[in-house]
């Protein structure tokens, strides 16, 4: 046990430090400590003592040395002996103060810090540190800031204890250090005997004390409060600093109130501080309501405490918060901004704080006190904004508490958000549409609905009703939104009445009955004073996702029966294809079936009366109707139900009215594929989802879709007769509709429906087999295509077959899918490429959609690819391919995987090269699709088999012809470009694509340059600058005869290479002959430059998205193309020495053919196809009309309406015959100035004043309502030039022209310029026969 006088002693060690009242000269601010004659404690030594406190355990105690007090006057001065405190805690810096040491010395810190500071405060800081410094070196005691916080505590207490209040000059240095070593004292420490708490209290309490002081003493008082030193008077001297006149002593006092709540949150303490600043609140309002000559200083106070109140309302107790806010609706009723804004946001906050307690009675009062006051037309902007916001979490807020209290108000606040909306200040309207969406979204509940259906079925019965309903007073205040008086802000509200029907739901049309209305009239409104149609739409289509079509359409009529169809609502049609969700197919087959019968009837009597054109738009009436199918399939309610009347009229109308198979065919594959995926489990992604489309989709779950998909399974039959024989009938599917509902029919009908239809079919094929043989058809070549054409030939029925077989396998089992697959052998061999095409298209669908098919047939499908096939079949094949080499890279047989890559990757690669660029594009995807096959981990491929499939290909670079070479090239360079683990392996060939660079084979050269383009597109800087050197000189090494062929691309290449790498790096590694032309690089990228930045804002944004919309994705077409079909700017200059000016003049002028050609994707046209001849010879006159007409350029007035002058051909012939006359003063052989020249002339942008001049004499004229004549100067280019002497020959004799406009008046304008030249340059000649003054 610890002696309890011993103990005492330490407690009581910090009250016996004094201030010397005559210090002495040598030392004058010397600090003595002594201890009280306590003679019976002798020396003694205590270790490894663990105090355990109750505010913090664990606090060690080492070396606490107790001495005798041995009291010794040396020259009348007092001299403590020795004392010494060393507390080791475990305390970590505070963020406060993180350079502070721990341990060590604390004085030697501070003063290397501010002993260089002229600031007076610093050098009485010092000055307190180095006596303190002394006092414990003395003593022989540490220097750590435990020890600091002991003397000082010492010291400022003898201070404070004295008689006269002691001088701040000496009392601040003392608080400062306090506050500095607070942090890095343990709260054991400094709570022991309430010691450091009394003494921060007593510095605030002075009446001399700073603002300086009051902060630091702040510091401390915070972190004693914080502790749990529960002491009131602390409390209300803090709070009374909150009203301080200084504003950093007022936000430090809010920081540290704010603080004090926080960390007391729960317990007395926190209610009493609650408590006390309610009471100052009250007190300080009641103080503004007294006589004039205080309400100022009242009112200043009130401020003051808003501001604490910002931020410490959320952490009060809720019995105080509501005592506030009783304050706050007083304060809201002057309507000042600079009162009201910091109600707003203390409430704001209040209601933001997810863990404050809100009295929500009190908070519904204030918001509907505030909703009235605030939306009055002389309400700032600001209030309005914020009052709106504050609506809208405050409502909320309210209504997750106390629901029925919020209700009541809920109408007066929709009322108060209606007038911010009517207002002008656009930020307020916004605040207030987005509180009244998010209103309607969160305090509008089932039971508020219920209750308003109640009441208005009770009207209804007579039944006496007193007032309307919360629901009805809501929505009418939401209709009043649709009047004139909101028409500048009917986008706005559109929005808010959108989201009232989206809440309501089906029972919408009890409420918004008479709104619907309203917005079906606003349609009407002409579109010159109505800019919102778009919204508007939206607006009727959430009306009608919301009540249903059926409910929809008896509020606003299609009025089809109209006798003038253009009172037809023909605007609804759109809106009922896009919004219809959730509707009921029975109303579909009673409804709008029969209005399509109607309709169909009034159309054939039109007909019959001879009124063609009337009959034409009755005919798309009916077919609007028939339109609107696919939106009634979109997640029905009635499908069980409905769906068999519906089968049949479908049937019927597939066999009578063509026009509508394609309509019907995306309705039957909605209506499956929506039911197929709830039962598989699939979720409706709900981001993008409209509230209609959330609601029809969650009524769905894999029982009623299971029903579902058995009522259409048992009209499956039926439907997939008639689709076959339409299938048989049609020539041509388009868009493939049929074949889609066929398949989707095909995968959920019973199996032998599918099976007899699948037999009926093969013996279709087999006979008509049958008869291609008997009449030995010959092949069709390019220029037969008479038989080709005919429908009901041989090959285009099997064709059709085909097809028929591809939608019918989602029904099929194994075997039949064997039985399929036999019955493609002969027809992959045909002769006739339009019969190859169809049987590989459905081998590629069997081996897609069949697992294990081709590990079972494998043997028989590696004897089939062999075959040669068709050019027409190739991209199929390419296909079936895939699927060969995917197995491959699959399988664990080394040998197989050789022998299947070995004898099929080479087609793939040569398939690159195809004319057909579907099939190239095909090609390159399968090759890359067979890469991330052999990539793939999950399905035991890794990098290694990745790096031994891209060598099979980089094998093909062995190959003998150029087409061979060139396709393994592109190959290696789209493998490259996909997959970055290969560009080190790619860097590899560089050598062989140089030796390939140096071949006279255009072909090669094309592609070993995309090659080269794709590797420093891809590369990182590093593996650059290691191959930098080869690749810039083996770009520049060209053999005679190519070099000019591909210098774009080389010059693309080395611009690269710049942006990359930067130009120093190239020029290092350029030989010296080839540096000039990095220096033409540079100077065309600083004139672009300078052009770009010379430019239009609009030009230069419009860079800039152009720039940034770029994607980086794979082009073989550009990477792998001639200079001549890429679309980069080429400076030549020093490649072949022809000036740029010659190349511009080339590409202006190239020469005219009768047919026009576009080989940009390398496909040269094949004459023998007459629709590749027709479509050339098509696009070329195209191009020579639109280059005929270009010549006469349309002109627009202000509205955007052609202009038409009647004799502006005459005009035009004239200038024409002008231009001929001018360029024929002009040689072939003329010099490029000239050229320029001659093109400034020709401009037509001079302008010479001529509707001044007279027909009859010299002269100007004044015209009628223009303004009078004036001196004319032609603008020259050479104005904008850059050197200085063309800028003054341009500019010569300007300065004389408003000097001589008295003399010249009545001159015109070529007199003028003539007289005043002759003026100028005057040497003794006379004036100019012919010339008269015009008066």
């Amino acid at each position: 046990m610890i002696d309890e006088d011993r103990i005492g002693w330490l407690n009581r060690l910090n009250r016996n430090c004094f201030w010397l009242s005559k210090p002495p000269r040598d030392n004058p601010k010397r600090l003595l400590v002594s201890l009280p004659p306590t003679s019976d404690i002798q020396t003694s030594v205590l270790t490894d003592l663990r105090a355990e406190t109750n505010s913090t355990k664990g606090l060690l105690l080492r070396y606490i040395q107790t001495f005798p007090p041995g009291i010794v006057k040396e020259n009348g001065n007092l001299v403590m002996d020795s004392l010494c405190l060393d507390i080791e805690t475990g305390l970590c810096l505070t963020p406060s103060e993180p350079d502070l040491p721990l341990s060590g010395d604390f004085g030697e810190f501070m003063l290397s810090r501010l002993s260089q500071s002229k600031r007076p405060d610093h050098k009485h800081l010092c000055a307190v540190i180095d006596e303190l410094s002394k006092a414990l070196a003395e003593g022989n005691h540490s220097r750590t800031p435990v020890a600091y916080f002991a003397a000082t505590c010492s010291s400022l207490d003898s201070l404070l204890s004295a008689d006269a209040e002691s001088p701040m000059d000496v009392v601040q240095p003392h608080v400062v250090i306090l506050s500095l070593v607070f942090p890095k004292v343990s709260p054991g420490v400094l709570k022991r005997n309430g010691l450091a708490l009394r003494l921060v209290l007593s510095v605030i309490r002075l009446r001399s004390v700073t603002p300086e002081c009051l902060i630091s003493a702040l510091k401390c008082l915070v972190l004693l409060l914080t502790m749990g030193n529960e002491v009131s008077e602390a409390h209300s001297i803090l709070l009374n600093l909150v009203t301080h006149s200084d504003g950093k002593v007022r936000k430090l006092a809010n920081s540290c109130l704010r603080d004090v709540l926080e960390k007391t949150r729960g317990t007395k303490a926190c209610q009493s501080v609650s408590g006390t600043i309610s009471e100052s609140f009250q007190k300080h309002l009641d103080l503004a309501h007294k006589s004039e000559a205080r309400s100022a200083e009242g009112a200043q106070q009130v401020l003051y405490l808003l501001s604490t109140l910002k931020e410490c309302l959320a952490l009060m107790s809720k019995k105080h918060i509501a005592t506030v806010i009783e304050g706050f609706k007083m304060l809201m009723v002057t309507r000042d901004a600079f009162i009201t804004r910091p109600v707003i946001d203390s409430l704001n906050a209040l209601c933001l704080n997810p863990t404050s307690e809100v009295p929500a009675e009190a908070l519904v009062e204030v918001l509907y006190h505030a909703a009235v006051l605030f939306s009055a037309p002389e309400t700032s902007a600001d209030s309005m904004t914020f009052t709106a916001r504050l609506m809208k979490v405050g409502m909320m807020r309210a209504f997750s508490m106390n629901r029925d209290v919020c209700v009541v108000k809920l109408p007066g606040v929709f009322n108060g958000l209606k007038d911010i909306i009517a207002s002008d200040h656009e930020e307020a309207i916004f605040a207030a549409t987005d509180a009244l969406k998010s209103l309607i979204c969160s305090c509008i509940d089932e039971s508020l609905i219920r209750e308003g259906i109640n009441g208005i079925r009770n009207s209804n019965l007579d039944v006496k009703k007193s007032s309307p309903t919360v629901i009805e007073k809501l929505c009418a205040t939401v209709e009043s939104l649709l009047d004139y008086k909101y028409h500048a802000v009917w986008d706005m509200a559109f929005q808010v009445v959108s989201t009232m029907f989206n809440k309501l739901g089906e029972e919408s049309s009890y409420f918004m009955r008479k709104t619907l209305e309203d917005l079906s009239d606003m349609q009407g409104l002409p579109d010159e004073g109505f800019p919102y149609r778009k919204q508007l739409h939206e607006c009727v289509g959430s009306a009608l996702g919301a009540m249903g079509p059926e409910t929809f359409l008896n509020i606003v009529r299609l009025n089809l029966e109209a006798s003038d169809l253009s009172e037809v609502n023909v605007w609804l049609f759109p809106i009922l294809k896009q919004y219809t969700v959730g509707g009921r197919l029975s109303f579909f087959t009673e409804s709008i079936f029969r209005m399509i019968q109607t309709m169909s009837h009034k159309a054939q009597q039109l007909k019959l009366q001879g009124l063609t054109a009337a009959s034409r738009s009755v005919d798309s009436l009916v077919y609007s109707l028939w339109a609107l199918l696919p939106s009634f399939c979109n997640y029905p309610v009635d499908t069980v139900e409905s769906f068999e009347d519906l089968g049949r009229i479908l049937c019927g109308a597939l066999q009578t009215q063509a026009e509508t198979r394609g309509v019907i065919c995306t309705s039957l594959n909605i209506l499956i594929q929506q039911n197929k995926e709830v039962v598989e489990g699939k979720e409706v992604p709900v981001n993008d989802a409209s509230p209609a489309l959330v609601r029809a989709s969650a009524r769905y779950d894999s029982h009623s879709a299971a029903a579902n998909l058995e009522v259409i399974r048992s009209c499956a039959p039926k439907l997939l007769d008639v689709l076959s024989k339409i299938f048989h009938e049609s020539g041509k599917d388009d868009g493939g509709s049929l074949q889609s509902a066929i398949g989707n029919l095909a995968s959920i009908a019973e199996k032998k429906t599918v099976s007899k239809l699948l037999f009926k079919t093969l013996r279709e094929l087999l006979m008509a087999t049958k008869t291609a043989i008997a009449e030995d058809e010959r092949p069709v070549s390019g220029m037969d295509v008479d038989n080709a054409a005919d429908k009901n030939s041989s090959s285009n029925l099997r064709a059709t077959l085909f097809d028929l077989l591809v939608s019918l396998l989602p029904g099929l089992d194994g075997q039949e899918v064997d039985t399929v697959f036999s019955s493609l052998k002969p027809a992959m061999q045909d002769p006739k490429g339009q019969i190859q095409k169809k049987a590989y298209k459905v081998l590629s669908v069997i081996l897609k959609s069949s697992d294990g098919f081709v590990s079972k047939n494998l043997e028989e499908l590696l004897e089939l690819m062999h075959n040669i096939c068709h050019v027409s079949a190739k991209r199929h094949k390419l296909d079936c391919l895939y699927f060969l080499l995917a197995y491959a890279s699959k399988t664990d047989d080394l040998k197989a995987r050789k022998d299947i890559v070995s004898s099929f990757l080479p087609e793939v690669i040569l398939a690159l090269k195809e004319v057909n660029k579907k099939t190239r594009s095909r090609a390159y995807d399968v090759l890359v699709q067979i890469g991330h096959a052999y990539a793939d981990e999950e399905n035991g491929g890794d990098n290694e088999k990745l790096h031994g499939y891209f060598n099979m290909v980089v094998g093909c670079l062995a190959g003998e012809k150029p087409q061979m070479i060139s396709a393994a090239v592109k190959g290696v360079a789209r493998l490259t470009y996909e997959f970055s683990d290969l560009i080190a392996s790619a860097y590899n060939l560089l050598p062989s694509t140089f030796l390939l660079l140096q071949r006279k084979n255009k072909e090669i050269t094309k592609a070993n340059l995309g090659l080269l383009k794709v590797l420093v597109a891809k590369s990182p800087v590093e593996g650059l600058h290691a191959n930098l050197k080869s690749i810039v000189e083996g770009l520049l090494k060209w053999p005679e005869g190519t070099k000019n062929l591909f210098k774009a691309k080389v010059r693309l290449l080395l611009e690269m290479l710049i942006k990359k790498c930067g130009t120093e790096a190239v020029k290092s590694v350029m030989p010296e002959e080839h540096r000039k032309l990095l220096t033409n690089i540079r100077k065309v990228k600083e004139r672009k430059e300078r052009k770009y930045a010379a430019g239009s804002e609009m030009s230069r944004s419009q860079h800039s998205k152009e720039t940034l919309s770029k994607a980086s994705r794979w082009n073989d077409t550009k990477i792998f193309s001639d200079f001549a079909d890429e679309d980069e700017d080429s400076d030549g200059d020093y490649m072949d020495g022809e000036s740029k000016a010659s190349a511009q003049r080339s590409k202006k002028h190239p020469r005219q053919s009768h047919l026009e050609v576009d080989e940009s994707d390398d496909e040269p046209l094949d004459l023998m196809d007459r629709y590749k001849t027709r479509s050339a010879l098509r696009s070329s006159e195209l191009g020579r009309k639109r280059k005929a007409d270009s010549d006469e350029e349309a002109e627009f007035d202000a509205e955007g309406r052609l202009i038409i002058y009647e004799g502006e051909r005459s005009k035009r012939k004239e200038i024409s015959d002008a231009d001929s006359d001018a360029k024929s003063r002009f040689s072939v052989n003329s010099s490029r100035k000239n050229q320029k020249r001659l093109k400034t002339s020709e401009s037509g942008y001079a302008y010479t004043g001529k509707e001044y001049a007279s027909k009859k004499a010299s002269g100007d004229l004044k015209r009628k309502d223009k303004l009078e004549p004036y001196a004319y100067w032609p603008l020259d280019r050479k104005m904008m030039s850059r050197r200085p002497d063309q800028r003054a020959v341009a500019v010569r004799g300007m300065s004389s022209v408003v000097k001589l406009t008295k003399s010249l008046e009545g001159k015109s304008a070529a007199e003028a310029l003539a007289t005043t030249k002759f003026k100028k340059f005057r040497s003794g000649q006379k004036k100019p026969a012919g010339k008269k003054k015009s008066k």
